[in-house]
Parts: structure tokens; sequence; C-alpha cells
């Protein structure tokens, strides 16, 4: 063996020890400890999200934000057999109520009848507060549905549905509707669980909100309207800026269109007030303010209502109870109205036509006024009797004025005429005449009723086809007013019979009042139109027939 090179050779595998010891180990431990530290940091750290989680975690933040500030509100859709109205959690509150059985005009493909207009906006109707603003964020707030479905049927029993919030300050409200199948009535129940550890002391504020009328007529009342102390209450909206606070034992107050009415009612009939406002842009809220309440602290009070969105149906609302029929009211004459609307329903429940319904209450009040009619018609004959005398008389004095009237006097008192004798009866008549036309103008019976033939609505104009050009003095649709036509003909048939005016100047005015007439009837319902042709009718044979008996 070659110690020298075995020694040298032994020394040599030292060294690459050494140096593997001194090199090799240390560089491996500082990439573990690296690597370690590296996944210390991983975990420390989360990894960047794919594109979906990053989704994810944008909708859990958002969620997350919505809880710290207001939450999502949802909408709940309730349907019964008659309506069906959307309540939203943002202050539980309608946003929307459609009435099933009412379009929105006479026309087959018509949407159905809203009756909560989207000019409302946020606000929404039956929003609840308290005067003096006692519980803060209650004018905020977002309830929440104790309902897991967004939609719910009620076809057989009754259904309660609560909208809970709770204020920063731990005081509960709670808005506890209550749905029929059968009914407009709607229970509204709102409960406060006073968590806090001060007093309450406020008058709860119920409110409803609803456009002022698009086209509020001068013939029947559209607007706010409350009974009060037993009396009937209707506000113009023009006087709301002179007086908008009405105080007293309040039964009801409602907002009221022609033919359809929002109406909140406190179960119990107490001292409240309404109160009415008019904004910026003409949207009408009326509030209902009840008597103050104290709620103490882990003590709670329960606020009990009625509400109604339906028509003005007497029979529907009289089963009601609550004195609701009387806001339905046909004015000075509602005493003579109410009657004729009853009678003319008591028709139609055995002639199912309301354009013969009409017909058979005309003749029947005009068999009742009979009497009157002869009496006035009498003194008319009369007066055509001796009218050549009297125009003797005129051109013999015409340039003697208080001796022409002497003599007239003096031949009146001859042949026994009394020259008012013909008005007076007509008189006594005319109340009769405005009840009528009062009830026909506002009766939800003959909205969208159809009579025969091209009146397909008895609450709308006839027209006989359709132009597509406008006609003076005429509102759309434009066609043929054929029932305004021919009552004016009617008129100016009656104006012959009637013996001519002593003043020549009267004479040529009346000549001119079918033809007014007709131009005023030319915008009014087919059902009012109808009526004033059939007494019109009904007027011509009677005259005819009094002066063809004086005639012998």
């Amino acid at each position: 063996m070659d110690t020298p090179r075995f020694l040298i050779a032994i020394a040599l595998s030292f060294l690459v020890f050494l140096l593997w010891q001194m090199f090799g180990i240390d560089k491996e431990q500082v990439q573990h400890i690296q690597q370690e530290q590296q996944n210390q940091q991983a975990l420390e750290q989360p990894a960047k999200p794919t594109i979906e989680e990053n989704a994810f975690i944008k909708e859990i933040t958002h969620d997350k934000s919505l809880t710290r500030q207001e939450k999502a509100a949802r909408t709940i859709t309730v349907n019964t057999p008659l309506y069906s109205v959307q309540i939203s959690e943002k202050g539980a509150v309608f946003k929307s109520f459609i009435l099933k059985n009412y379009k929105e005009s006479g026309n087959p493909d018509s949407p159905l009848l809203e009756m909560i207009s989207p000019e409302i906006g946020e606000t929404g109707a039956v929003g609840f507060g308290l005067d003096k603003n006692s519980i803060p964020g209650l004018e905020k707030a977002v309830f929440s549905a104790k309902f897991v479905s967004d939609f719910i049927n009620i076809n057989d029993t009754e259904k309660e549905i609560t909208f809970s919030w709770v204020s920063p300050q731990g005081i509960t409200v709670e808005k506890k509707f209550t749905f029929l199948p059968e009914t407009y009535l709607i229970g509204l129940n709102v409960v406060i669980k006073n968590g806090s550890d001060r007093t309450i002391q406020d008058r709860p504020v119920l409110s409803l909100m609803k456009p002022p009328p698009g086209d509020a007529s001068m013939y029947g009342f559209e607007g706010p309207s409350a009974l009060i102390n037993k009396k009937l209450e209707q506000i113009k909206l023009k006087k709301i800026k002179d007086k908008n606070i009405f105080t007293g034992e309040l039964r009801w107050i409602a907002v009221q269109d022609r033919y359809f009415m929002s109406s909140i009612i406190p179960v119990s009939a107490v001292d409240a007030s309404m109160r009415l406002f008019l904004d910026k842009n003409n949207v009408l809220e009326a509030q209902y303010l009840g008597p103050a309440s104290l709620i103490h602290s882990a003590g709670q009070h329960v606020f009990e209502y009625k509400l109604f969105f339906g028509p003005k149906s007497t029979k529907i609302l009289k089963a009601l109870d609550y004195d609701l029929s009387k806001a339905i009211n046909f004015g000075m004459f509602n005493f003579l109205a109410k009657p004729c609307l009853w009678f003319m329903n008591i028709i139609y429940d055995i002639i199912p036509n309301y354009g013969v319904a009409i017909i058979l209450l005309t003749v029947f009040t005009k068999v009742i006024l009979w009497p009157l009619g002869n009496k006035s018609y009498k003194s008319m004959a009369q007066m055509k009797k001796i009218q050549p005398l009297m125009m003797k008389l005129r051109e013999k004095y015409k340039n003697d004025k208080k001796t022409m009237n002497m003599e007239i006097m003096a031949l009146y008192k001859t042949y026994k005429v009394n020259p008012v004798g013909g008005c007076l009866p007509m008189l006594i008549q005319m109340p009769v005449f405005f009840a009528l036309y009062r009830m026909l103008y506002e009766a939800i019976e003959l909205r969208h009723a159809p009579f025969f033939g091209w009146i397909t609505d008895l609450s709308a104009p006839d027209r006989l086809f359709h132009f597509g050009f406008s006609i003076p003095f005429m509102q759309e649709p434009y066609g043929i007013p054929v029932l305004t036509i021919i009552m004016g003909g009617t008129m100016f048939l009656q104006q012959k019979l009637t013996p001519p005016m002593g003043d020549p100047a009267q004479a040529k005015m009346m000549m001119f009042m079918p033809l007014i007439f007709t131009v005023i009837f030319i915008n009014f319902s087919s059902g009012l139109v109808l009526y004033w042709l059939i007494n019109n009718m009904l007027s011509i044979a009677q005259q005819y027939y009094i002066t063809k008996q004086f005639a012998k």
C-alpha cells in the first residue's frame, strides 16, 4: 500500500465531508426554514380568491353592510278572490292594491283597476308613525315579515301576517294585517312593546296616500272625507289650504273618487282628528290622528283599526257596518236619490240590465209625479188658448207698457189663468230630477254596465263608431252621440208643444235651448242621457194628451 497516497485520500475525503457539512447541510436547512416560514405566512394570509370566490365575498360583504345600515326590503304579495295587495317591508306599507272584479276601462283588454297609483312613489299607503316621533328611526324602519314565502294565497280562511321592527332602544313595533277571502275589509293591529327604559307618550298617526283626482267633476264629490260626530264631512281639495285639520268623535276617514274609496276605520269611535296635506306634486295625504297613549317601560299598547279598499257600493258597505255606507252621498237631494238607487237595484235583480232598470225607474217616477205634470200642462194649455188675445193686446199697447200689463192681468183674471201655474208643478218636480241625475252619475252599478248595441258602458258617453279626428265640444272618444241627438230632438218637439213666451226676446232665447242642452249632454254618461231622453218622451206624451183634452 502506498501510505502517502492513502493518507492524502483520507485527508481529501475528510475535507469533502467537512465542506459538505459546512455548506451543503446549512443550505438545505435554510431552504427548509424558508419553506416553513412561507407556509406559516400562507396560513396567516388567505390565498387570493378566484373570480367566483370574489363575487361570493362581495355579496357577503354587501349583506353585512346592509345589516349594519338597512337590510334589503322584501315585497309580500297577498292574493284573495277580491284583490291583490303588495306590502313592502320598508315601512310595512301597501305599495299596490289591485281590484280583481274591476277594470281600468270598459275595454275587454283593459288591465285590472289599480287603487294605489305609482305616483305615490316610495311612501306607499297605510303608513304608521307617531305624531312627535317618539320612537327614533320608525319613519325609515325596514320591518321583517314573519312569513317565509313572498306570495300568500287566501282562498278559504282568514290569515294574519305580522311585520315587526325593533328600534336601537329596544322598542318593538308590530303591524299585524288580517286578510279575509270574502270581504274588502282588512284588519290592522299595531302593537308597540316598550323595551326601553323610558315612557312613550304620543299620538298614533295612520295615513292614506293618493294622487288627487285627475278629472275632478262638478257633478259629484271626489277627495278626502270623514264621519265626524255622526256627520259626513267632505272636503274639497281647494279648501285644504284654508283648513286642514278636523276634530271630533271620528268614525272613519276616507279618500274617495267617483266610484271607489280607501278608508281607515278605528275599531272604536273616539275623539280623534283627520289631518290633510297636499305636497308639491299634488299628492294627497289624509292622516288619522288617534288620542294620545301612554306606554310605560316594559309595557305595551295595541292600536286596532280596519282598512277598506274597494267600491262605493251601498250593498257592500252596508254589510260591513262601521257606518261606511254614509260615504255614499248624492248631495242636497240624497234623501231622494238613495231610494231611487235602491229601487233601481231591485229592478236589476229581476231584469239584469241596468239600461232597462233606468227606463223602468224613470217611468215609475213619472207615474208618481203625473198629477203635478197634469196641473202644469193644463195651465200651459190654458195659456195657449188665450195666446192670440195676448198677442193683440201686446200689439195694441206696445207703446204703453203699463197699460199693456194691466190688460194682460185682466185677461188672466177673466179666463181664470194662473201665469205661473205651469212653472210651480215643474219646480216641485225638479228635486226628483236632480236626485236621479246625481245618483245615475255616481252609481258604481252603472260603471261598465252594458245596455244594448253600441252602448256597452252606461257610465261613458254613447258613441256610435269611433273617428280618428276631434270634434268641437266633444271629449274622447270621438263618434256619433246617437242618444244625445235623439234627446235634443225630443226637447225641440217638447218646445213646439209649449206656448211661446210673452217676451219675444225670451222666446228667441228658448229656441236655442234644445241645441244648448244637446251640446251640454254630448259628454255626459249614456245612463244620464237615457234617463233624460225617456223623461222627455213621457213628458211629450203627457203634454200632448192634456193639450188634446183641452182642445175639445
